[in-house]
């Protein structure tokens, strides 16, 4: 385990805060006229997703969780969990709460491959592509004429997920979405 100080909390880092694991979101390291410098930083629990704000002094230091990295495909979500089974092992099963990676499962269609990733050989977090590429399942007809809104509708794509896309975009297309911003980038064509 690496000894972190206080100035090398940095953004994507994940610490051993409190026992527990946490990733950081955001750092900044400033100094308030004649204070030491303080790193005031932005963690997300990995175990529940809490996000709590939290400011390293210059004498303070953490270790950095030792966590690995395992591929999953996406199985389903039922009941207010999403399960998961790892790859070339299926009996190895495993799920997450619903709300905890509802974010993220939305842009996912069954038997996707996901990276999770893994501390104490328990799965924590999930990470998916930042674009996936998915079937529009229902897209109302574009009304002529109404560009008010700026020229985009309101689409259900595959997973169930709702979109706004422009006004060319059908039933059975296939769009790429920026699972970030959650927000339309392209119409691909079918393979």
């Amino acid at each position: 385990m690496a000894v972190l100080s206080y100035n090398e909390i940095l953004p994507k880092t994940i610490i051993n805060y409190n026992d527990e694991p946490y990733e950081v979101l955001s750092s900044h390291i400033f100094r308030m006229q004649m204070r030491k410098p303080v790193n005031q930083t932005k963690l997300r629990q990995l175990v529940g997703g809490k996000v709590i704000e939290i400011s390293f002094h210059q004498n303070e230091t953490v270790t950095e969780a030792e966590t690995d990295k395992m591929q999953a495909q996406y199985l389903y979500s039922n009941r207010g969990e999403s399960w998961f089974a790892e790859e070339g092992n299926a009996k190895n099963r495993f799920s997450f709460p619903e709300n905890q990676v509802h974010d993220k499962v939305q842009w996912l269609v069954p038997n996707t491959s996901v990276e999770v990733l893994t501390y104490e050989e328990k799965p924590m977090a999930i990470k998916i592509p930042v674009k996936v590429d998915l079937e529009v399942k229902d897209a109302p007809p574009a009304v002529k004429g109404n560009t008010v809104s700026g020229g985009s509708k309101l689409v259900i794509l595959a997973t169930g997920a709702k979109v706004n896309v422009p006004l060319f975009i059908n039933t059975g297309d296939v769009v790429r979405i920026n699972t970030d911003t959650g927000e339309y980038t392209e119409r691909v064509e079918k393979a």
